[in-house]
C-alpha cells in the first residue's frame, strides 16, 4: 500500500475521481509495494485500481494506452524508503569518509530497485527469495551486481555478512531466467587478487550468454582508515601484473564466447603507467559507467570533433584554465595542447589537483573537493573561466563532496566555473562556446 500525494491535472486518474491522500492498495489484483510493482502492473490497456479513502474501499477502472501513465504521484521516487546496505565491506569507501560531511553521503545504498532504475550496483545481500522471484517475473534487466569474489567464504570475509556467500546463487537463477548481468569486482591487494581473481573470472563465465561484462577496479584507499581492515594500495608493477592476468583470461573468453567479458578500469592503466587499449578493445564500452574505456571514448570523440575545427577562429583571444585529478592530468593536458595548436587564439592552462581531502592514494577527478580546488588555485592565473569535469559534482551540478557550491568557488576564485561531461564533444564545447 502506498499513499498518493498528488494527481496530475486532467490526467486519467483525476478524471476518474482519484485524489491526493488516497491509498493505492492493488492494480488488477496485485499488491503494490513500490515503484517496480506500480510500473509493471500499470503496463496494461485496462487497469483496475483498488483504493482506500478514509473508511471506504473502492475500485477505479481506467482504459489507456498499454504503457500510458495515469497521472499519480507519490512521496518518493521509489514509493518507499531506500534500502540501506547490510554489509561492512573491508574496502567500503563510505567508511573511509572523514567526519563533518553532509548526511546523505554517509548513507550506504544497496537497493535492487535502483539497480534496474538508476544503474546502481548491488551486492544481493538485501534480497529475499520473494525479491528474486519478483525480479524474474518482471524480467528487470539488466541487473548490476557487485560480486568482488565468487568464493563464498572469502566473500563473507570481505563483506562481513554471513549471508554474502549464500546469495551468489541468485546470479545463476537470474541468468537461467534470461536476465542480463553486469558485474563488478573491487580488487583488494592480498584478498581477492591473484588466484582468487582467476577463480572468480572462471566462475562468472558460467553465466554466459547472460553475462554482459565485468569491470575490475582497484579499491579506493583514503587517509581516513583508522580502525578499519589494513588495506594497501597496489604498486604500478602489481597493477601491470593484474592487467596481464585479466587480458590473458579475456583473450580466452574472446575465442570461446566472442567477447572479452573482463575489463580493467582506466584507473588501473593510468596508475600502472600503461597505454590504454584501442577503441575496438572495449567492444562498444559496455562498462563505461564503471570507468572502463571512458578515456579512450573521450579521446576518439575529441578527435572526431576536431574535424570540424579546421577553419575555426575565436572572435577574440581567449584565456582559460582546466582543473583535473592527478590520474587524468596527462591525458587532459594532451587534449588541451592539441586544441590550442588548432585554434591559435586560444590559451589553456591545465592544473593538476592533489587530493589533500581524501589523501594521496585518491587520484581520480571525481573525488576532488571544492576546498582542494580553492586552496590549490587561489593564487593561480585562471583566465575568464575555469573548466571542471562534471563528475566532481553531485547530480544537480551545483555542489562538491565537501558541500562547497560552484557559486561559492566561483566567487572566491573570481572566475566563472564551467562544467564539462566526460565526452570529447562536451570538452571542446566547454572551451570554445
Amino acid at each position: 500500500m502506498v499513499t498518493i500525494t498528488d494527481v496530475e491535472c486532467a490526467s486519467p486518474a483525476e478524471k476518474h475521481g482519484i485524489a491526493p491522500g488516497d491509498i493505492l492498495i492493488s492494480i488488477n489484483g496485485y499488491d503494490i509495494r513500490d515503484v517496480l510493482d506500480y510500473q509493471f502492473r500499470l503496463c496494461e490497456k485496462k487497469v483496475t485500481l483498488k483504493l482506500h479513502r478514509g473508511p471506504e474501499l473502492f475500485d477505479v477502472t481506467i482504459k489507456k494506452d498499454e504503457y500510458g501513465d495515469i497521472g499519480l504521484r507519490f512521496e518518493t521516487y521509489l514509493m518507499d524508503k531506500k534500502r540501506s546496505c547490510k554489509n561492512k565491506c573491508v574496502f567500503c569507501f563510505i567508511d573511509q569518509l572523514p567526519c563533518g560531511m553532509r548526511d546523505s553521503l554517509y548513507f550506504k545504498d544497496d537497493d535492487s530497485r535502483l539497480s534496474f532504475l538508476m544503474g546502481n550496483y548491488i551486492t544481493l545481500t538485501n534480497l529475499t527469495d520473494e525479491d528474486v522471484e519478483r525480479i524474474i517475473e518482471m524480467k528487470t534487466s539488466p541487473i548490476n551486481i557487485s560480486v568482488h569474489t565468487t568464493n563464498p567464504e572469502l566473500r563473507v570475509k570481505m563483506m562481513k555478512n554471513k549471508h554474502a556467500g549464500e546469495v551468489l546463487d541468485y546470479m545463476r537463477r537470474f541468468a537461467e531466467a534470461g536476465i542480463s548481468l553486469n558485474c563488478q569486482i573491487v580488487l583488494c591487494k592480498g584478498l581477492n587478487d591473484g588466484e582468487e581473481l582467476i577463480g572468480s573470472m572462471r566462475d562468472l563465465t558460467k553465466l554466459t550468454p547472460n553475462l554482459l561484462g565485468v569491470s575490475i577496479v582497484p579499491a579506493g584507499i583514503t587517509d581516513h582508515r583508522d580502525g578499519l581492515y589494513p588495506l594497501e594500495p597496489f604498486t604500478a608493477e602489481e597493477l601491470n601484473g593484474v592487467i596481464d592476468t585479466v587480458d590473458a583470461f579475456a583473450a580466452e573468453c574472446m575465442e570461446k564466447y566472442g567477447s572479452r567479458l573482463f575489463f580493467c578500469s582506466d584507473e588501473m592503466y593510468l596508475q600502472a603507467g600503461r597505454p590504454l587499449p584501442d577503441e575496438e578493445y572495449y567492444e562498444g564500452y559496455p562498462q563505461i559507467e564503471n570507468g572502463v574505456g571512458m578515456i579512450r571514448s573521450m579521446q576518439c570523440e575529441f578527435e572526431d570533433e576536431l574535424e570540424y575545427l579546421s577553419e575555426y577562429d575565436l572572435e577574440k583571444p581567449r584565456t582559460l584554465s582546466i582543473a583535473t585529478g592527478e590520474a587524468a592530468y596527462d591525458f587532459i593536458l594532451s587534449l588541451a595542447n592539441e586544441l590550442t595548436r588548432r585554434v591559435e587564439s586560444l590559451n589553456i592552462t591545465v592544473y593538476k589537483i592533489k587530493n589533500n581531502f581524501f589523501g594521496k592514494n585518491i587520484t581520480v577527478a571525481g573525488l576532488i573537493t571544492g576546498k582542494d580546488l580553492l586552496e590549490q588555485l587561489k593564487d593561480k592565473p585562471l583566465g575568464e573561466r575555469l573548466i571542471i569535469p562534471s563528475v566532481m559534482l553531485r547530480a544537480e551540478r551545483d555542489m562538491f563532496l565537501d558541500s562547497m557550491t560552484t557559486t561559492e568557488l566561483s566567487e572566491k576564485l573570481s572566475t566563472d566555473i564551467v562544467t564539462a561531461d566526460s565526452t570529447g564533444a562536451d570538452f571542446i564545447s566547454s572551451i570554445l562556446y
